[in-house]
Protein backbone atom coordinates (compact mmCIF):
# COMPACT_ATOMS: atom_id res chain seq x y z
CA UNK A 1 0.00 0.00 0.00
CA UNK A 2 1.26 3.49 -0.89
CA UNK A 3 2.54 5.40 2.12
CA UNK A 4 0.34 8.29 3.23
CA UNK A 5 2.19 11.60 2.95
CA UNK A 6 0.86 15.09 3.51
CA UNK A 7 2.42 18.52 3.35
CA UNK A 8 1.90 21.43 5.72
CA UNK A 9 2.71 25.04 4.81
CA UNK A 10 2.13 27.28 7.84
CA UNK A 11 2.75 31.03 7.50
CA UNK A 12 4.13 32.75 10.60
CA UNK A 13 3.99 36.50 11.24
CA UNK A 14 7.73 36.95 11.64
CA UNK A 15 10.19 37.37 8.80
CA UNK A 16 13.03 39.36 10.29
CA UNK A 17 14.21 37.75 13.52
CA UNK A 18 15.93 34.51 12.49
CA UNK A 19 16.20 33.48 16.15
CA UNK A 20 12.42 33.39 16.46
CA UNK A 21 12.06 31.58 13.14
CA UNK A 22 14.65 29.01 14.23
CA UNK A 23 12.72 28.25 17.43
CA UNK A 24 9.60 27.53 15.37
CA UNK A 25 11.39 25.27 12.88
CA UNK A 26 13.12 23.48 15.77
CA UNK A 27 9.66 22.69 17.17
CA UNK A 28 8.69 21.22 13.81
CA UNK A 29 11.85 19.14 13.54
CA UNK A 30 11.40 17.82 17.07
CA UNK A 31 8.85 15.40 15.61
CA UNK A 32 10.56 12.29 14.27
CA UNK A 33 9.46 11.35 10.77
CA UNK A 34 8.84 14.93 9.64
CA UNK A 35 11.08 16.44 6.98
CA UNK A 36 11.52 20.20 6.86
CA UNK A 37 11.62 21.13 3.17
CA UNK A 38 11.77 24.90 3.05
CA UNK A 39 11.96 28.01 5.22
CA UNK A 40 11.28 31.23 3.29
CA UNK A 41 11.40 34.43 5.38
CA UNK A 42 10.44 37.84 3.95
CA UNK A 43 11.70 41.03 5.56
CA UNK A 44 9.21 43.50 4.06
CA UNK A 45 6.24 41.18 4.47
CA UNK A 46 7.54 40.25 7.95
CA UNK A 47 6.28 36.75 7.29
CA UNK A 48 7.88 33.31 6.97
CA UNK A 49 6.49 30.44 4.90
CA UNK A 50 7.56 27.03 6.20
CA UNK A 51 7.05 23.75 4.34
CA UNK A 52 7.34 20.26 5.81
CA UNK A 53 6.08 16.77 4.96
CA UNK A 54 5.54 13.39 6.58
CA UNK A 55 2.82 10.98 7.68
CA UNK A 56 -0.53 12.55 8.65
CA UNK A 57 0.04 11.83 12.35
CA UNK A 58 3.57 13.25 12.41
CA UNK A 59 2.70 16.33 10.36
CA UNK A 60 -0.33 17.05 12.56
CA UNK A 61 1.83 16.90 15.70
CA UNK A 62 4.55 19.08 14.16
CA UNK A 63 1.97 21.63 13.01
CA UNK A 64 0.50 21.89 16.51
CA UNK A 65 3.92 22.28 18.11
CA UNK A 66 4.84 25.05 15.66
CA UNK A 67 1.62 26.95 16.35
CA UNK A 68 2.21 26.57 20.09
CA UNK A 69 5.78 27.86 19.83
CA UNK A 70 4.69 30.81 17.63
CA UNK A 71 2.04 31.77 20.19
CA UNK A 72 4.74 31.89 22.87
CA UNK A 73 7.34 33.99 21.03
CA UNK A 74 5.42 36.21 18.54
CA UNK A 75 3.50 39.25 19.81
CA UNK A 76 0.95 40.33 17.20
CA UNK A 77 0.32 43.65 18.98
CA UNK A 78 3.78 44.71 17.77
CA UNK A 79 3.64 43.21 14.28
CA UNK A 80 3.79 45.21 11.05
CA UNK A 81 4.20 43.87 7.52
CA UNK A 82 3.05 44.20 3.92
CA UNK A 83 1.15 40.90 3.78
CA UNK A 84 -2.43 40.50 5.08
CA UNK A 85 -2.41 38.65 8.43
CA UNK A 86 -4.51 38.06 11.53
CA UNK A 87 -2.38 35.87 13.80
CA UNK A 88 1.06 34.75 14.96
CA UNK A 89 0.40 31.62 12.92
CA UNK A 90 -1.64 33.29 10.23
CA UNK A 91 -2.56 30.24 8.16
CA UNK A 92 -1.85 26.53 8.50
CA UNK A 93 -2.92 24.60 5.40
CA UNK A 94 -2.59 20.83 4.94
CA UNK A 95 -2.08 19.41 1.45
CA UNK A 96 -2.31 15.80 0.17
CA UNK A 97 0.92 14.60 -1.44
CA UNK A 98 0.48 10.84 -1.95
CA UNK A 99 -1.57 7.86 -0.76
CA UNK A 100 -4.21 10.01 0.93
CA UNK A 101 -7.57 11.50 -0.02
CA UNK A 102 -8.69 15.09 0.48
CA UNK A 103 -11.36 13.87 2.90
CA UNK A 104 -8.65 12.36 5.08
CA UNK A 105 -6.65 15.59 4.94
CA UNK A 106 -9.75 17.56 5.96
CA UNK A 107 -10.18 15.29 8.99
CA UNK A 108 -6.54 15.82 9.92
CA UNK A 109 -6.81 19.61 9.56
CA UNK A 110 -9.91 19.83 11.72
CA UNK A 111 -8.32 17.74 14.48
CA UNK A 112 -5.35 20.11 14.57
CA UNK A 113 -7.70 23.11 14.54
CA UNK A 114 -9.58 21.68 17.49
CA UNK A 115 -6.35 21.18 19.45
CA UNK A 116 -5.20 24.73 18.73
CA UNK A 117 -8.52 26.12 19.92
CA UNK A 118 -8.90 23.99 23.04
CA UNK A 119 -5.30 23.68 24.23
CA UNK A 120 -3.93 27.09 23.20
CA UNK A 121 -7.13 29.19 23.49
CA UNK A 122 -6.58 30.65 20.03
CA UNK A 123 -9.64 31.38 17.83
CA UNK A 124 -9.50 29.15 14.74
CA UNK A 125 -11.32 29.43 11.42
CA UNK A 126 -11.36 26.45 9.04
CA UNK A 127 -11.06 27.40 5.38
CA UNK A 128 -10.88 25.91 1.88
CA UNK A 129 -11.87 22.20 1.92
CA UNK A 130 -11.80 22.12 5.73
CA UNK A 131 -14.47 24.86 5.97
CA UNK A 132 -17.76 23.97 7.66
CA UNK A 133 -19.71 26.36 5.40
CA UNK A 134 -19.24 28.08 2.05
CA UNK A 135 -18.80 31.55 3.60
CA UNK A 136 -15.55 30.43 5.17
CA UNK A 137 -14.03 28.55 2.24
CA UNK A 138 -12.25 31.66 1.02
CA UNK A 139 -9.25 32.61 3.17
CA UNK A 140 -9.71 36.29 2.37
CA UNK A 141 -13.22 36.17 3.87
CA UNK A 142 -11.91 34.63 7.08
CA UNK A 143 -9.15 37.24 7.28
CA UNK A 144 -11.29 40.31 6.51
CA UNK A 145 -10.24 43.22 8.72
CA UNK A 146 -6.96 41.44 9.53
CA UNK A 147 -5.50 41.56 13.04
CA UNK A 148 -6.57 45.17 13.62
CA UNK A 149 -10.23 44.34 12.98
CA UNK A 150 -10.21 40.96 14.72
CA UNK A 151 -11.59 42.10 18.11
CA UNK A 152 -14.71 43.57 16.52
CA UNK A 153 -15.14 40.60 14.20
CA UNK A 154 -15.06 38.11 17.06
CA UNK A 155 -17.99 39.98 18.62
CA UNK A 156 -20.11 39.20 15.54
CA UNK A 157 -22.08 35.94 16.10
CA UNK A 158 -21.82 35.22 12.37
CA UNK A 159 -18.05 35.00 12.73
CA UNK A 160 -17.81 32.89 15.83
CA UNK A 161 -14.63 30.77 15.48
CA UNK A 162 -14.99 27.15 14.43
CA UNK A 163 -12.78 26.18 17.37
CA UNK A 164 -11.44 28.04 20.37
CA UNK A 165 -12.90 31.00 22.28
CA UNK A 166 -14.57 34.00 20.65
CA UNK A 167 -12.29 36.18 22.74
CA UNK A 168 -9.66 38.53 21.34
CA UNK A 169 -6.18 37.14 21.98
CA UNK A 170 -4.06 40.27 21.58
CA UNK A 171 -0.79 38.34 21.55
CA UNK A 172 -1.61 35.47 19.16
CA UNK A 173 -4.57 36.82 17.18
CA UNK A 174 -6.42 34.12 15.27
CA UNK A 175 -5.36 31.26 13.00
CA UNK A 176 -6.89 29.85 9.82
CA UNK A 177 -6.46 26.10 9.38
CA UNK A 178 -7.26 24.61 6.00
CA UNK A 179 -7.06 21.67 3.65
CA UNK A 180 -6.33 22.47 0.04
CA UNK A 181 -4.74 21.34 -3.16
CA UNK A 182 -1.15 22.25 -3.94
CA UNK A 183 -0.79 26.04 -4.06
CA UNK A 184 2.03 27.87 -5.76
CA UNK A 185 2.97 31.30 -4.38
CA UNK A 186 4.37 33.18 -7.36
CA UNK A 187 5.48 36.81 -7.61
CA UNK A 188 6.08 38.65 -10.89
CA UNK A 189 8.59 41.52 -10.87
CA UNK A 190 7.82 44.83 -12.60
CA UNK A 191 10.00 47.71 -13.77
CA UNK A 192 7.94 50.15 -11.73
CA UNK A 193 7.64 51.28 -8.13
CA UNK A 194 3.93 52.10 -8.49
CA UNK A 195 1.69 49.97 -6.26
CA UNK A 196 -1.37 51.47 -7.95
CA UNK A 197 -0.25 50.28 -11.37
CA UNK A 198 0.79 46.90 -9.98
CA UNK A 199 -2.64 46.51 -8.43
CA UNK A 200 -4.29 47.43 -11.72
CA UNK A 201 -2.45 44.55 -13.39
CA UNK A 202 -3.34 42.25 -10.49
CA UNK A 203 -7.02 43.13 -10.92
CA UNK A 204 -6.70 42.42 -14.67
CA UNK A 205 -5.56 38.85 -14.08
CA UNK A 206 -7.00 37.61 -10.76
CA UNK A 207 -10.17 35.54 -10.95
CA UNK A 208 -12.06 37.92 -8.66
CA UNK A 209 -11.27 40.82 -10.97
CA UNK A 210 -12.21 44.39 -10.03
CA UNK A 211 -15.38 46.31 -9.09
CA UNK A 212 -17.45 47.40 -12.09
CA UNK A 213 -17.68 51.18 -12.40
CA UNK A 214 -20.28 53.38 -14.05
CA UNK A 215 -19.43 53.92 -17.69
CA UNK A 216 -16.48 51.61 -17.25
CA UNK A 217 -14.46 54.67 -16.24
CA UNK A 218 -11.64 54.43 -13.71
CA UNK A 219 -13.18 57.32 -11.76
CA UNK A 220 -16.75 56.12 -12.21
CA UNK A 221 -19.05 55.21 -9.35
CA UNK A 222 -18.76 51.58 -8.21
CA UNK A 223 -21.90 49.69 -9.19
CA UNK A 224 -23.75 47.56 -6.63
CA UNK A 225 -26.09 44.59 -6.96
CA UNK A 226 -29.51 44.24 -5.28
CA UNK A 227 -27.81 43.11 -2.06
CA UNK A 228 -25.54 46.13 -1.94
CA UNK A 229 -22.48 44.10 -2.92
CA UNK A 230 -19.98 45.35 -5.48
CA UNK A 231 -20.58 44.06 -8.99
CA UNK A 232 -17.30 42.52 -10.09
CA UNK A 233 -15.71 42.29 -13.54
CA UNK A 234 -13.85 38.93 -13.52
CA UNK A 235 -10.17 38.81 -14.35
CA UNK A 236 -8.62 36.60 -17.00
CA UNK A 237 -7.10 33.82 -14.88
CA UNK A 238 -9.12 31.15 -13.09
CA UNK A 239 -8.01 29.88 -9.67
CA UNK A 240 -5.71 32.87 -9.19
CA UNK A 241 -5.59 35.37 -6.34
CA UNK A 242 -3.41 38.45 -6.83
CA UNK A 243 -2.48 41.80 -5.35
CA UNK A 244 0.13 44.42 -6.18
CA UNK A 245 2.68 45.65 -3.66
CA UNK A 246 6.03 47.41 -3.35
CA UNK A 247 9.02 45.50 -2.00
CA UNK A 248 11.49 47.97 -0.53
CA UNK A 249 14.14 45.24 -0.25
CA UNK A 250 14.14 44.89 -4.06
CA UNK A 251 13.10 48.46 -4.91
CA UNK A 252 10.34 47.26 -7.24
CA UNK A 253 6.63 46.60 -7.35
CA UNK A 254 5.41 43.03 -7.76
CA UNK A 255 2.27 41.16 -8.67
CA UNK A 256 1.92 38.65 -5.83
CA UNK A 257 -0.16 35.65 -6.90
CA UNK A 258 -1.46 32.51 -5.29
CA UNK A 259 -2.15 29.88 -7.96
CA UNK A 260 -4.68 27.74 -6.11
CA UNK A 261 -5.08 25.13 -8.85
CA UNK A 262 -2.09 24.81 -11.15
CA UNK A 263 -3.89 22.29 -13.34
CA UNK A 264 -6.35 25.09 -14.22
CA UNK A 265 -3.83 27.95 -14.43
CA UNK A 266 -0.23 26.72 -14.68
CA UNK A 267 2.57 29.01 -13.56
CA UNK A 268 3.78 29.74 -17.11
CA UNK A 269 0.31 30.78 -18.25
CA UNK A 270 0.00 33.14 -15.28
CA UNK A 271 3.42 34.63 -16.06
CA UNK A 272 2.66 35.20 -19.74
CA UNK A 273 -0.74 36.74 -18.98
CA UNK A 274 0.82 39.21 -16.54
CA UNK A 275 3.44 40.06 -19.20
CA UNK A 276 0.73 40.90 -21.72
CA UNK A 277 -1.38 42.92 -19.27
CA UNK A 278 1.67 44.83 -18.03
CA UNK A 279 2.72 45.63 -21.59
CA UNK A 280 -0.71 47.15 -22.29
CA UNK A 281 -0.08 49.53 -19.38
CA UNK A 282 3.41 50.46 -20.55
CA UNK A 283 5.12 48.34 -17.91
CA UNK A 284 7.66 45.58 -18.45
CA UNK A 285 8.03 42.35 -16.52
CA UNK A 286 11.66 41.81 -15.53
CA UNK A 287 11.33 38.36 -13.99
CA UNK A 288 9.63 36.41 -11.23
CA UNK A 289 10.21 34.55 -7.98
CA UNK A 290 8.76 31.48 -6.33
CA UNK A 291 7.89 31.65 -2.64
CA UNK A 292 8.19 28.18 -1.15
CA UNK A 293 8.26 25.07 -3.30
CA UNK A 294 6.86 23.98 -6.64
CA UNK A 295 6.20 20.51 -8.11
CA UNK A 296 8.71 19.39 -10.72
CA UNK A 297 5.94 18.82 -13.26
CA UNK A 298 5.00 22.51 -13.19
CA UNK A 299 8.44 23.59 -14.32
CA UNK A 300 8.77 20.78 -16.87
CA UNK A 301 5.42 21.82 -18.37
CA UNK A 302 6.68 25.41 -18.46
CA UNK A 303 9.85 24.35 -20.25
CA UNK A 304 7.84 22.46 -22.88
CA UNK A 305 5.50 25.44 -23.30
CA UNK A 306 8.33 27.86 -24.06
CA UNK A 307 10.10 25.42 -26.38
CA UNK A 308 6.84 24.94 -28.26
CA UNK A 309 6.51 28.72 -28.61
CA UNK A 310 9.99 28.74 -30.16
CA UNK A 311 8.97 25.85 -32.45
CA UNK A 312 11.73 23.73 -30.98
CA UNK A 313 11.60 20.11 -29.90
CA UNK A 314 10.56 19.59 -26.28
CA UNK A 315 11.84 16.01 -26.18
CA UNK A 316 14.90 17.02 -24.17
CA UNK A 317 16.13 16.14 -20.69
CA UNK A 318 14.39 17.32 -17.55
CA UNK A 319 17.48 19.37 -16.72
CA UNK A 320 17.22 21.23 -20.02
CA UNK A 321 13.48 21.81 -19.58
CA UNK A 322 14.17 23.28 -16.14
CA UNK A 323 16.78 25.65 -17.56
CA UNK A 324 14.37 26.84 -20.24
CA UNK A 325 11.63 27.42 -17.66
CA UNK A 326 13.92 29.34 -15.30
CA UNK A 327 15.28 31.55 -18.07
CA UNK A 328 11.92 32.15 -19.75
CA UNK A 329 10.22 33.31 -16.55
CA UNK A 330 13.26 35.07 -15.13
CA UNK A 331 13.15 33.04 -11.93
CA UNK A 332 16.72 34.11 -11.13
CA UNK A 333 15.94 37.82 -11.57
CA UNK A 334 16.15 38.61 -7.84
CA UNK A 335 18.24 35.72 -6.54
CA UNK A 336 19.66 32.54 -8.09
CA UNK A 337 17.03 29.86 -8.64
CA UNK A 338 18.39 26.60 -7.22
CA UNK A 339 16.18 23.62 -8.20
CA UNK A 340 17.53 21.51 -5.32
CA UNK A 341 16.05 24.08 -2.91
CA UNK A 342 12.83 25.01 -4.74
CA UNK A 343 11.54 21.86 -6.50
CA UNK A 344 9.69 19.64 -4.04
CA UNK A 345 10.84 16.31 -5.50
CA UNK A 346 14.48 17.41 -5.41
CA UNK A 347 14.24 18.71 -1.86
CA UNK A 348 12.66 15.45 -0.70
CA UNK A 349 15.32 13.31 -2.40
CA UNK A 350 17.61 11.52 -0.03
CA UNK A 351 21.13 12.89 0.16
CA UNK A 352 23.95 10.56 -0.87
CA UNK A 353 21.91 8.58 -3.39
CA UNK A 354 22.96 4.96 -3.93
CA UNK A 355 20.82 4.52 -7.05
CA UNK A 356 22.55 2.92 -10.00
CA UNK A 357 21.25 5.57 -12.39
CA UNK A 358 22.99 8.28 -10.36
CA UNK A 359 26.38 6.63 -10.84
CA UNK A 360 28.88 7.61 -13.50
CA UNK A 361 29.24 5.25 -16.46
CA UNK A 362 32.55 4.07 -15.05
CA UNK A 363 31.17 3.48 -11.55
CA UNK A 364 28.21 1.52 -12.95
CA UNK A 365 30.53 -0.61 -15.04
CA UNK A 366 32.82 -1.32 -12.09
CA UNK A 367 29.90 -2.16 -9.82
CA UNK A 368 28.55 -4.56 -12.43
CA UNK A 369 32.00 -6.16 -12.78
CA UNK A 370 32.40 -6.71 -9.02
CA UNK A 371 31.77 -9.95 -7.15
CA UNK A 372 28.29 -8.74 -6.17
CA UNK A 373 25.46 -10.67 -7.89
CA UNK A 374 23.61 -7.43 -8.68
CA UNK A 375 23.41 -5.35 -10.78
CA UNK A 376 23.40 -8.08 -13.37
CA UNK A 377 22.12 -8.86 -16.84
CA UNK A 378 18.60 -7.58 -16.24
CA UNK A 379 19.74 -4.18 -15.01
CA UNK A 380 22.30 -3.90 -17.82
CA UNK A 381 19.65 -4.84 -20.39
CA UNK A 382 17.38 -2.04 -19.18
CA UNK A 383 20.24 0.46 -19.45
CA UNK A 384 21.17 -0.72 -22.93
CA UNK A 385 17.53 -0.28 -23.93
CA UNK A 386 17.47 3.24 -22.47
CA UNK A 387 20.49 4.11 -24.62
CA UNK A 388 18.72 2.66 -27.67
CA UNK A 389 15.64 4.83 -27.04
CA UNK A 390 17.91 7.83 -26.39
CA UNK A 391 19.49 7.41 -29.83
CA UNK A 392 16.05 7.53 -31.42
CA UNK A 393 15.26 10.64 -29.39
CA UNK A 394 18.52 12.23 -30.51
CA UNK A 395 17.69 11.70 -34.19
CA UNK A 396 14.22 13.18 -33.62
CA UNK A 397 15.70 16.28 -31.99
CA UNK A 398 18.26 16.70 -34.76
CA UNK A 399 15.50 16.33 -37.35
CA UNK A 400 13.35 18.96 -35.58
CA UNK A 401 16.20 21.46 -35.95
CA UNK A 402 17.31 20.50 -39.46
CA UNK A 403 17.61 23.44 -41.82
CA UNK A 404 14.80 23.49 -44.38
CA UNK A 405 12.55 21.28 -42.24
CA UNK A 406 11.15 24.11 -40.11
CA UNK A 407 7.55 23.21 -40.93
CA UNK A 408 8.09 19.69 -39.52
CA UNK A 409 9.42 20.66 -36.05
CA UNK A 410 6.21 19.60 -34.24
CA UNK A 411 6.19 16.20 -35.95
CA UNK A 412 9.69 15.44 -34.70
CA UNK A 413 9.13 17.06 -31.31
CA UNK A 414 6.24 14.66 -30.67
CA UNK A 415 8.48 11.72 -31.59
CA UNK A 416 11.24 12.99 -29.30
CA UNK A 417 8.75 13.32 -26.41
CA UNK A 418 7.72 9.68 -26.85
CA UNK A 419 11.34 8.60 -27.05
CA UNK A 420 12.18 10.48 -23.88
CA UNK A 421 9.28 8.82 -22.04
CA UNK A 422 10.50 5.36 -23.10
CA UNK A 423 14.13 6.00 -22.16
CA UNK A 424 13.11 7.41 -18.74
CA UNK A 425 10.89 4.39 -18.08
CA UNK A 426 13.74 2.01 -18.93
CA UNK A 427 16.16 4.03 -16.82
CA UNK A 428 13.87 3.63 -13.81
CA UNK A 429 13.88 -0.15 -14.38
CA UNK A 430 17.69 -0.26 -14.14
CA UNK A 431 17.36 0.05 -10.36
CA UNK A 432 14.05 -1.80 -10.06
CA UNK A 433 15.57 -4.94 -11.58
CA UNK A 434 18.33 -4.97 -8.96
CA UNK A 435 15.83 -4.24 -6.18
CA UNK A 436 13.69 -7.16 -7.37
CA UNK A 437 16.68 -9.52 -7.20
CA UNK A 438 17.59 -8.28 -3.72
CA UNK A 439 14.01 -8.85 -2.57
CA UNK A 440 14.38 -12.56 -3.44
CA UNK A 441 17.53 -12.76 -1.31
CA UNK A 442 15.70 -11.05 1.56
CA UNK A 443 12.77 -13.45 1.27
CA UNK A 444 15.10 -16.47 1.44
CA UNK A 445 16.74 -15.00 4.56
CA UNK A 446 13.46 -15.00 6.51
CA UNK A 447 13.31 -17.37 9.51
CA UNK A 448 11.85 -20.87 8.99
CA UNK A 449 11.91 -22.38 12.48
CA UNK A 450 8.15 -22.99 12.76
CA UNK A 451 5.60 -24.14 10.24
CA UNK A 452 3.97 -20.70 10.31
CA UNK A 453 7.31 -19.04 9.60
CA UNK A 454 8.04 -21.50 6.80
CA UNK A 455 4.66 -20.82 5.18
CA UNK A 456 5.20 -17.06 5.44
CA UNK A 457 8.71 -17.43 3.99
CA UNK A 458 7.48 -19.58 1.08
CA UNK A 459 4.81 -17.03 0.17
CA UNK A 460 7.36 -14.20 0.39
CA UNK A 461 9.77 -16.10 -1.87
CA UNK A 462 7.06 -16.74 -4.47
CA UNK A 463 5.89 -13.10 -4.44
CA UNK A 464 9.45 -11.85 -4.79
CA UNK A 465 10.14 -14.33 -7.60
CA UNK A 466 7.03 -13.25 -9.48
CA UNK A 467 8.09 -9.61 -9.16
CA UNK A 468 11.63 -10.48 -10.30
CA UNK A 469 10.10 -12.08 -13.40
CA UNK A 470 7.70 -9.21 -14.12
CA UNK A 471 10.28 -6.41 -13.90
CA UNK A 472 12.37 -7.72 -16.84
CA UNK A 473 9.13 -8.52 -18.69
CA UNK A 474 8.21 -4.84 -18.29
CA UNK A 475 11.64 -4.02 -19.72
CA UNK A 476 10.82 -6.22 -22.72
CA UNK A 477 7.45 -4.50 -23.28
CA UNK A 478 8.82 -1.00 -22.80
CA UNK A 479 11.85 -1.49 -25.04
CA UNK A 480 9.72 -2.90 -27.85
CA UNK A 481 7.78 0.38 -27.95
CA UNK A 482 11.07 2.05 -28.86
CA UNK A 483 11.11 0.39 -32.28
CA UNK A 484 8.27 2.67 -33.40
CA UNK A 485 10.50 5.68 -32.67
CA UNK A 486 13.54 4.17 -34.37
CA UNK A 487 11.64 3.10 -37.48
CA UNK A 488 10.09 6.56 -37.94
CA UNK A 489 13.51 8.15 -37.69
CA UNK A 490 15.06 5.70 -40.16
CA UNK A 491 12.25 6.30 -42.64
CA UNK A 492 11.57 10.03 -42.13
CA UNK A 493 14.29 11.49 -39.94
CA UNK A 494 17.51 13.32 -40.70
CA UNK A 495 19.27 11.02 -43.22
CA UNK A 496 22.67 12.06 -41.86
CA UNK A 497 21.81 10.31 -38.60
CA UNK A 498 20.24 7.16 -40.01
CA UNK A 499 23.02 4.91 -38.68
CA UNK A 500 22.59 6.37 -35.18
CA UNK A 501 19.00 5.20 -35.33
CA UNK A 502 20.27 1.82 -36.52
CA UNK A 503 22.50 1.48 -33.47
CA UNK A 504 19.43 2.35 -31.40
CA UNK A 505 17.56 -0.56 -33.01
CA UNK A 506 20.41 -2.95 -32.22
CA UNK A 507 20.49 -1.74 -28.61
CA UNK A 508 16.74 -2.23 -28.21
CA UNK A 509 17.02 -5.73 -29.67
CA UNK A 510 19.85 -6.60 -27.29
CA UNK A 511 17.86 -5.18 -24.38
CA UNK A 512 14.80 -7.31 -25.21
CA UNK A 513 16.82 -10.50 -25.68
CA UNK A 514 18.75 -9.95 -22.45
CA UNK A 515 15.72 -9.03 -20.35
CA UNK A 516 13.80 -12.02 -21.67
CA UNK A 517 16.58 -14.33 -20.47
CA UNK A 518 15.92 -12.96 -16.98
CA UNK A 519 12.19 -13.51 -17.40
CA UNK A 520 12.81 -17.16 -18.23
CA UNK A 521 15.25 -17.91 -15.42
CA UNK A 522 12.98 -16.34 -12.78
CA UNK A 523 9.92 -18.08 -14.23
CA UNK A 524 11.62 -21.41 -13.57
CA UNK A 525 11.36 -20.80 -9.82
CA UNK A 526 7.68 -19.89 -9.87
CA UNK A 527 5.18 -22.42 -8.61
CA UNK A 528 2.32 -20.83 -10.55
CA UNK A 529 3.25 -22.48 -13.84
CA UNK A 530 0.15 -21.28 -15.70
CA UNK A 531 1.00 -17.66 -14.93
CA UNK A 532 4.65 -18.22 -15.84
CA UNK A 533 3.65 -19.88 -19.10
CA UNK A 534 1.44 -16.94 -20.13
CA UNK A 535 4.25 -14.47 -19.50
CA UNK A 536 6.79 -16.62 -21.38
CA UNK A 537 4.45 -16.94 -24.37
CA UNK A 538 3.86 -13.17 -24.45
CA UNK A 539 7.59 -12.55 -24.20
CA UNK A 540 8.37 -14.95 -27.05
CA UNK A 541 5.84 -13.16 -29.28
CA UNK A 542 7.48 -9.78 -28.51
CA UNK A 543 10.90 -11.29 -29.14
CA UNK A 544 9.77 -12.56 -32.56
CA UNK A 545 8.29 -9.17 -33.52
CA UNK A 546 11.40 -7.37 -32.27
CA UNK A 547 13.52 -9.52 -34.58
CA UNK A 548 11.32 -8.57 -37.53
CA UNK A 549 11.55 -4.86 -36.64
CA UNK A 550 15.32 -5.04 -36.31
CA UNK A 551 15.69 -6.82 -39.67
CA UNK A 552 13.45 -4.34 -41.49
CA UNK A 553 15.19 -1.31 -39.96
CA UNK A 554 18.62 -2.67 -40.90
CA UNK A 555 17.38 -3.43 -44.42
CA UNK A 556 16.23 0.19 -44.89
CA UNK A 557 19.56 1.48 -43.57
CA UNK A 558 21.52 -0.86 -45.83
CA UNK A 559 19.61 0.30 -48.91
CA UNK A 560 20.24 3.93 -47.96
CA UNK A 561 23.97 3.32 -47.51
CA UNK A 562 24.30 1.45 -50.80
CA UNK A 563 22.48 4.25 -52.61
CA UNK A 564 24.59 7.05 -51.14
CA UNK A 565 28.01 5.46 -50.70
Amino acid sequence: MEKKIIECVPNFSEGRDMGIIKQITDAIESVAGVKLLDVDPGSDTNRTVVTFVGSPEDVAEAAFRSVKKASEIIDMSKHHGEHPRMGATDVCPFIPVSGITMDEVVECARKVAERIGSELSIPVYCYENAAFNDERRNLASCRTGEYEGLKKRLEDPLWKPDFGPADFNSRSGATAVGARDFLVAFNVNLNTTSVRRANAIAYDVREKGRPKREGDRADGRILKDENGENIMVPGSLKSVKAIGWFIEEYGIAQISMNLTNISVTPVHIAFDKVCRKADLRGIRVTGSELVGLIPLKSLLDAGRYYLDKQQRSSGVSDEELLKIAVRSMGLSDISPFIPEKKVIEYVMAEKGSTRLVDMSLKAYMNTTASELPAPGGGSASAYIGALGAALGTMVANLSAHKKGWDNRWKEFSDVAEKGKEIQNSLLKLVDEDTEAFNSILMAYSLPKRTEEERNFRDIAVQNATKNAMMIPFLVVETAFRGFEIIRKMVEKGNPSSITDAGVGALALSTCIKGAFLNVRINASGLEDKDFASRIINSGEEILLNAGKEESEILRIIDEHLKKNF
